[in-house]
């Protein structure tokens, strides 16, 4: 699969750009805050529907003006596919694929299989649990559409247990026969969605041990446990017995919703115990395995977007990631760096072809 050329109106600090890409390698060039990443988002926001950077829909406008349009013309399978990303103010966000509007953006998530690399991945170390959540279920979603509409729909129940908790704290009342139905809502999906969190990190954990033991050349011992009350109890059980703690807090404390991944090097954890770079070679394994996992599943090769990832590691594991982007396991390949020169040196250590774009 290849993106041919990319097309930015009113794109954040995009006028109007248009880029014709190499099929293997394209680097995006400069200064901080001359628009490199922004290129690498909106290749992202055509398989997303949405910026990896910015939630905010409105603000990926341009300052001043009231719309923007991401136009990206792919070739898939052999066949030609286009795909545009628009939004105006006061409408609605609008994905097209060959000029027919999808009716809901969930359907469009794994269309384009996608994977970038950023130093915004640190926030799956440092943040909170909810950020290593979405990685999962970003990497589960866009291979199996039935895991999107089973988390899609635990979440919309879950909503509605919350909002209820709220209503029976304001109004002083309980009503458990409509509590209960929620309940079993939540253990059908949240079961379901267990079941595939931890059939997928089964598969995962080995490839990104791999991953990261040849980015490392197994200098330190990495380890990533799945987190989950569900292996011990059933959610309905969770459910009725933290009950009276769920009035209190007005809020459902137990379920998948609270999952959580454990990083460790060396048995301990990695925001406390790893360095910079071990951290970043951590992240970028995790990365690289998603991209095996993706196209083991739907036996395309996605894209692959590396934003400023040579920055703070040593010459030894920019060789080693270069050596491992250096086959035809890898496609189409997106690269930003402040370091014009460095890019060129470490591109031409790899024998594909490749374009430069100096913004």
């Amino acid at each position: 699969m290849n993106l041919n050329t990319l097309s930015l109106v009113n794109y954040k600090n995009f006028e109007s750009q248009v880029f014709d890409f190499d099929v293997k390698i394209n680097c995006f060039v400069g200064a901080n805050g001359i628009g490199k990443t922004n290129a690498l988002d909106a290749i992202y926001h055509l398989a997303f529907g949405k910026s990896y950077f910015n939630p905010i829909a409105l603000q990926n406008i341009r300052h001043g003006e009231e719309f923007f349009v991401v136009d990206g013309n792919f070739t898939k399978s052999e066949r030609n596919e286009k795909l545009i990303v628009s939004l105006k103010r006061g409408q609605k966000k609008v994905i097209k694929r060959n000029g027919k509007a999808y009716d809901k953006f969930s359907d469009h998530i794994g269309f384009i299989p996608l994977v970038i690399i950023s130093p915004a991945d640190r926030d799956l170390i440092i943040e909170g649990s909810d950020t290593r959540r979405k990685f999962i279920d970003s990497v589960i979603s866009q291979s199996d559409k039935s895991y999107l509409t089973q988390l899609i729909s635990y979440n919309k129940t879950l909503t509605q247990r919350n909002a209820l908790l709220k209503y029976f704290a304001l109004n002083n009342t309980f009503n458990a026969d409509t509590l209960a139905i929620y309940n079993e809502q939540l253990h059908t999906y949240g079961t379901e969605i267990f079941k595939k969190r931890d059939h997928f990190l089964s598969v995962f954990i080995p490839i990104f041990k791999e991953r990261y033991n040849a980015i490392s050349q197994s200098k330190e011992t990495i380890d990533l446990n799945y987190k989950s009350d569900l292996f011990t109890t059933e959610l309905r059980t969770l459910l009725a017995n933290n009950l009276n703690k769920d009035k209190a807090i007005q809020y459902t404390s137990v379920g998948t919703h609270k999952d959580d991944l454990e990083f460790l090097i060396d048995n301990f954890p990695i925001k406390k115990f790893g360095s910079q770079g071990q951290q970043k070679s951590y992240l970028i394994a995790l990365k690289l395995a998603q991209f095996d996992f993706l196209k083991q599943q739907s036996g395309v090769s996605p894209l692959l977007l590396l934003d400023d990832i040579f920055d703070k590691l040593d010459e030894n594991r920019v060789s080693q990631i270069i050596g491992l982007v250096d086959n035809d396991h890898f496609g189409q390949i997106f690269i930003s760096d402040t370091h014009a020169d460095r890019t060129e040196a470490i591109i031409k250590q790899i024998h594909q072809s490749y374009k430069i774009f100096r913004l």
